[in-house]
C-alpha cells in the first residue's frame, strides 16, 4: 500500500467532519466532544482533536485516527475506508482494489432486493392501476412512490415464491425470512412498504390492504436473522444526514407519518414501528442527535407512549421536546388536514418534555380540593428535581407560587427538603473499585513516548541517550517512532497511527498513551528527570538480574566478578 497516498488522503480529511457526520459533536475549547459509540455511554466521553486529527474516549479508551474510526464505526476494512475517503477528497483511488466482503446474510438481502423490484414493477405496471388510484386518494403520488420504493403484491398466491425458487432460493430459506409460507406467498394483494435496516438495506416489508377486507390492515415481516424490529428505526439511513444538518431528530410512531413528513420536506424523521422503545433504539437516536423531538399520536395511547419514551430518553442526558397533536390525529392525518405550514409551526413551538409532563399531570387533579392541590404541587416539585438548569428551576417555582398563591419562600424551602439526599437506615458497605496504579517508571516511560510523538527533537535525544525502556512493548514502540521519523523526516500522530495499525503488540500501548493525561509542552531540558527515572529502572533491573545470578554461581572467581559489577552499578560507574 502506498504510504504517500494514505497520508495525502488523511491530511486532506478533517476527522471532526467525518465523526461529526456520524455522531453529534459539541465544541469545547479547541476540541470536540460526543457520546462514544464504542461502549454504552450516556455522557460525552469521546474527545475529537482537530489539531491532532485523532479521537480518544476517556471511558473505554477507544483511540485512533480517521481510518480507524471508519473501520470500527462503519465496519469497513482499511482499503474500503481509504477508498471512501479518497473519493470524498477527490484523490485518485482507482488503483485501490477492495475485496468484496462475503456476508453470510448476502443471499437473504438479495432475496429481499429481488422481492422489492418485483413489487415495484407490479405497482408501476397495468396490474397496479387500482392500487395507484388508492394511493392517490391517500395523497401518495408517483414521486413519493419512487422515493420510498412502494410496491404491490398480487393476488396470485404463489407468484413471488415461484420467481424466487426459479432463482435458486429454496423454500426453507424463503419461509425463514418471512417471504413465503411453504409454497405460498406471505403477502397477497397488499400495497408493500419496504422496511430498511440502519445501513439502508431492505430487510422486511409492511403490507397494507387497500380493498375492503376482513384481514388485518397491516401485515409486517416476522422477526428474522436480518429483521429485528427492536434494533432498527424506520428511515434511519436517510435521517442520519438530515439530523446532522438540522441538529435534531423527530421521532414518530409509524412509517406513514415519516413518509408524509418527508413529502413536505421534513426528512430528519424516524419511526419506531410501534410505541415501545428499546435500548438499541436509544443508542441509535443518540448517534443521530442530542436534540430529540417526540411527535407521537395525539390519542391517549400516544400521550402515554410520549411520557414513557420521554422518561427513558431523559435519563440519557438528551434534550427532549414534544410536539402535541390534537386527539385523534397522528402526524400523517394532521399534515393532510392542516397543511405544511401549520405542522412546521408545531415543530418550531415544540415544548420541553418536562413542561409537557407537568401539563399532562395537571389534567389528573381537581384543584377545588386543597388536598389535591397539595399533591399536585409536591408532584411538580418532585419532577423539578430532575432539572439541572437553575434558571428553569426558579421559573418553575415562581410559576407555581403565582398560580396557587403560595409564598415563593415556602416552595423553595419544600424544594430544598426534597433535594436532600435520602438517609438510609442501614449502612451499605461497598467495595472500593481497585484502580491499577502506574509505577513512576511507567509514568516516565509513557510521558517520554507521548512527547516523542509530539516533539521530533526528543526522538534524537532518546536515541543519543541510548535509553532502554522498561518492557518489550515500550521498546518496540520507541523503536517504531524512531524508524518512522528517520524514514519520513517528520512525525504526524494520525499518520503514525496508520503506519502501526497492524502491529497489534504496540497499538494497545499507543492507545493508552494517546488517551492518557500527558503534558504537551515540556521543555527539552526538563526531560532529564524522566530520563533519570528510566535509567534508574534499567540499573535496578540489571542489579536484580545479577543478584539472582550471583546466588546461583558456585565458582568464587565468577562470584567476585558479578559482585564487582553489582557494586559498580550501585556506585553509578
Amino acid at each position: 500500500m502506498n504510504n504517500n497516498l494514505i497520508n495525502e488522503i488523511r491530511s486532506k480529511t478533517d476527522i471532526v467532519d467525518i465523526i461529526g457526520e456520524r455522531i453529534p459533536l459539541v465544541a469545547r475549547g479547541k476540541n470536540f466532544f460526543g457520546v462514544c459509540p464504542f461502549h454504552d455511554d450516556s455522557n460525552p466521553s469521546l474527545c475529537v482533536s482537530r489539531e491532532k486529527q485523532i479521537y480518544t474516549c476517556f471511558s473505554c479508551h477507544a483511540t485512533g485516527n480517521v481510518y480507524t474510526f471508519l473501520m470500527n464505526y462503519d465496519s469497513l476494512d482499511f482499503k474500503e475506508a481509504l477508498k471512501y475517503l479518497g473519493e470524498r477528497v477527490n484523490v485518485d483511488v482507482s488503483n485501490v482494489r477492495v475485496n468484496k466482503k462475503v456476508n453470510k446474510f448476502d443471499k437473504l438481502y438479495d432475496a429481499y432486493n429481488l422481492s422489492l423490484k418485483y413489487y415495484q414493477n407490479n405497482l408501476l405496471s397495468k396490474v397496479g392501476e387500482s392500487a395507484r388510484k388508492y394511493l392517490l386518494t391517500r395523497k401518495i403520488d408517483n414521486k413519493m412512490i419512487k422515493e420510498f420504493e412502494i410496491g404491490l403484491s398480487l393476488n396470485k398466491k404463489d407468484d413471488l415464491t415461484k420467481l424466487l425458487t426459479n432463482k435458486k432460493y429454496d423454500l426453507k430459506t424463503l419461509n425463514n425470512i418471512g417471504l413465503s409460507n411453504d409454497d405460498r406467498d406471505i403477502y397477497n394483494d397488499r400495497i408493500m412498504f419496504p422496511l430498511y435496516d440502519v445501513s439502508g438495506k431492505v430487510v422486511g416489508f409492511s403490507g397494507r390492504i387497500y380493498k375492503d377486507s376482513n384481514t388485518n390492515k397491516y401485515l409486517n415481516t416476522k422477526e428474522t436473522d436480518i429483521f429485528k424490529k427492536g434494533e432498527m428505526l424506520y428511515h434511519y439511513h436517510i435521517a442520519k444526514e438530515e439530523a446532522r444538518l438540522s441538529k435534531s431528530v423527530i421521532v414518530m410512531e409509524g412509517f406513514m407519518d415519516v413518509i408524509r413528513a418527508s413529502s413536505i420536506g421534513i426528512k430528519n424523521t424516524v419511526a419506531l414501528m410501534g410505541t415501545a422503545l428499546t435500548k438499541e433504539q436509544i443508542n441509535l437516536l443518540k448517534r443521530l442527535s442530542n436534540n430529540i423531538i417526540l411527535c407521537l399520536d395525539g390519542d391517549s395511547a400516544g400521550i402515554k407512549a410520549t411520557l414513557s419514551i420521554g422518561d427513558m430518553l431523559e435519563k440519557e442526558n438528551l434534550e427532549i421536546k414534544v410536539i402535541s397533536l390534537p386527539d385523534p390525529d397522528d402526524p400523517d392525518t394532521y399534515i393532510l388536514n392542516n397543511g405544511e405550514e401549520k405542522f412546521k409551526n408545531l415543530i418550531d413551538s415544540a415544548i420541553n418534555f418536562s413542561d409537557f409532563k407537568l401539563n399532562k399531570l395537571k389534567e389528573n387533579y381537581d384543584f377545588r380540593s386543597d388536598q389535591e392541590k397539595s399533591e399536585y404541587i409536591n408532584k411538580v416539585l418532585e419532577e423539578t428535581k430532575k432539572l439541572t438548569d437553575p434558571i428553569r428551576i426558579e421559573l418553575t417555582l415562581k410559576k407555581l407560587a403565582k398560580e396557587f398563591d403560595i409564598g415563593y419562600n415556602t416552595l423553595e424551602m419544600r424544594f430544598s427538603e426534597l433535594k436532600k439526599p435520602e438517609v438510609k437506615d442501614k449502612k451499605v458497605i461497598t467495595k472500593p473499585i481497585k484502580k491499577t496504579k502506574k509505577t513512576k517508571y511507567e509514568k516516565a516511560m509513557e510521558q517520554i513516548l507521548y512527547s516523542m510523538l509530539n516533539n521530533e527533537d526528543l526522538i534524537n535525544k532518546v536515541s543519543k541517550e541510548k535509553l532502554i525502556f522498561p518492557n518489550d512493548k515500550s521498546r518496540i514502540l520507541a523503536s517504531e517512532i524512531n524508524y518512522y521519523y528517520l524514514k519520513n523526516g517528520s512525525i504526524s500522530i494520525p499518520d503514525f497511527y496508520t503506519y502501526v495499525q497492524d502491529k497489534e503488540e504496540i497499538v494497545d500501548l499507543l492507545n493508552e498513551i494517546l488517551a492518557g493525561n500527558y503534558m504537551d509542552n515540556i521543555k527539552e531540558e526538563n526531560f532529564s528527570e524522566y530520563f533519570k527515572v528510566i535509567k534508574d529502572y534499567s540499573k535496578n533491573e540489571e542489579i536484580k538480574r545479577l543478584t539472582v545470578l550471583l546466588k546461583k554461581e558456585i565458582d568464587p572467581i565468577e562470584q567476585a566478578k558479578i559482585a564487582n559489577e553489582i557494586r559498580n552499578l550501585r556506585m553509578g560507574e
